[in-house]
């Protein structure tokens, strides 16, 4: 299982795009992985054939664990007989390494998590069982053998319940004996248990032809962390109109050459994140967490730019300390959304973000109330730019008709972090910004 960032201690195989027995060429996908923040698609890393897959789909395991073989033309591939060891009473002493069975600390490498938490309690990974592939050590194992942290390992007809198994079984008011298991021996896994939740959630009513798709798990994570936001924080939305004549003029004068050269199409959004960026430096309470009893202001502006997965969830890369101009902001937000849609954005790629702009204006919208990205403070819709008629005044201040590019900038934000006056002040600065900068020398 590869690091999929800094922060990230495990992952799910989500699907194999080879089978054993199947050709493999070096850079071509290979396997589907998933985390609680993205799904990537993990290319092969050397060609022949793959002889073995040792993590089924569905499986969460340790970032570390080997998940699979790939031999050259003509090798053969021997499986390795699992080792098998009777788990012994947690208050016991074994006597030799022998009569423990395989240990993580001896042949198999331990994951960045595992040793964490040895360090933490002081644990030698010889003393500790290894419940997961070959008697590889998992951050459960640890936990459990955490003198006082954790309760009596409960039993099921399958062997030992981990504590997060455990735990999720207790919120859900699961009987681990309806679940089978689909780990080693038959143990129920973490995986196991999220699909009996699925199947076990709220009761719908579906009626003769209805047909019912089961989310995904994109689409589950999106759900989840969305009704945590509107848990957490007090939304409040905020509207202004702005005109975008200035940036359009811009747009017709220089996007055919801006379209030869880059090959895409200069859009507003590119406008809309320099005028949020060179905003949010001057109002800095919205670049901004909410702490314990404190507002936490970053020094960077990391932009967040939510990419819809063609309706299977939304993810949000980040355009790190973004301060760059026109042509490269535009450049690199479409470099993160094709690597969203491709399922090739790293977990590192969405990490740090400290303001978010969501885009649902190419599909026309007038008005959008997005929901905060946490643990941000606020978040920008920009939604659909057209022509309509406006009152315009001259240099002598003379008032006539005109007909204008027009839209509406949502702005919802944490009303524990900042209050109405300040949103204000930052949607009139951001409408000020578009209105006024040199556009043409940001290229």
């Amino acid at each position: 299982m590869p690091q999929l960032g800094e922060t990230v201690a495990d992952g799910t195989v989500a699907k194999w795009f080879k089978q054993v027995g199947e050709s493999v060429t070096r850079g071509e996908p290979l396997l589907e992985v998933s985390t609680d923040k993205v799904d990537t698609e993990i290319p092969a890393q050397a060609s022949g054939v793959m002889s073995a897959i040792l993590v089924d789909e569905g499986v969460t395991v340790d970032v570390g664990t080997l998940l699979a073989v790939i031999t050259a033309e003509g090798e053969t591939f021997t499986a390795p007989t699992p080792a098998t060891a009777t788990p012994a009473p947690r208050d016991a002493t074994p006597t030799s390494r022998a009569a423990r069975g395989p240990r993580g600390g001896e042949n198999l490498q331990l994951s960045p998590v595992v040793r964490r938490l040895l360090a933490e309690h002081d644990l030698d990974a010889a003393t500790v069982i290894g419940t997961g592939p070959n008697g590889r050590i998992t951050r459960e194992d640890v936990l459990a053998a955490v003198p006082g942290a954790q309760e009596p390992v409960e039993e099921s007809a399958a062997g030992p319940l981990s504590p997060i198994v455990r735990r999720l079984l207790s919120e859900h008011s699961l009987d681990p004996a309806s679940i089978a298991g689909s780990g080693p021996n038959g143990r129920i896994s973490r995986r196991d248990v999220e699909s009996a939740i699925d199947g076990n959630g709220s009761p719908v009513t579906s009626l003769p032809g209805d047909e019912v798709i089961p989310f995904t798990r994109t689409r589950r994570v999106t759900a989840e962390h969305m009704v945590r936001s509107k848990a957490t924080s007090a939304h409040t939305l905020m509207v202004k109109e702005v005109d975008y004549e200035l940036v359009d003029i811009v747009r017709r004068e220089h996007g055919d050459a801006f379209k030869e050269r880059e090959g895409f199409t200069l859009t507003y959004l590119a406008f809309n994140a320099l005028a949020v960026i060179a905003a949010l430096r001057e109002f800095p309470n919205l670049n901004a967490s909410v702490g314990d009893n404190a507002l936490i202001l970053h020094r960077e502006v990391n932009l967040g730019i939510a990419v819809d997965l063609d309706g299977d969830g939304l993810v949000v890369p980040v355009l790190r300390d973004a301060h760059w101009n026109l042509t490269t902001i535009a450049r690199r937000i479409r470099e993160l959304a094709l690597l969203a849609r491709s399922k090739k954005l790293t977990v590192d790629d969405m990490a740090g973000g400290t303001f978010t702009i969501s885009n649902p204006g190419p599909f026309g919208t007038l008005l959008t109330g997005a929901i905060i990205n946490q643990p941000q403070v606020a978040i920008l819709a920009t939604d659909a730019v057209t022509r309509k008629p406006v009152v315009v005044q001259s240099s002598t201040s003379d008032e006539s008709i005109a007909i204008h590019s027009v839209g509406l900038l949502a702005l919802t934000f944490d009303h524990r972090a900042v209050d109405g006056a300040y949103a204000a002040r930052f949607l009139a600065r951001v409408s000020e910004n578009l209105n006024s900068l040199d556009w043409a020398s940001l290229f």
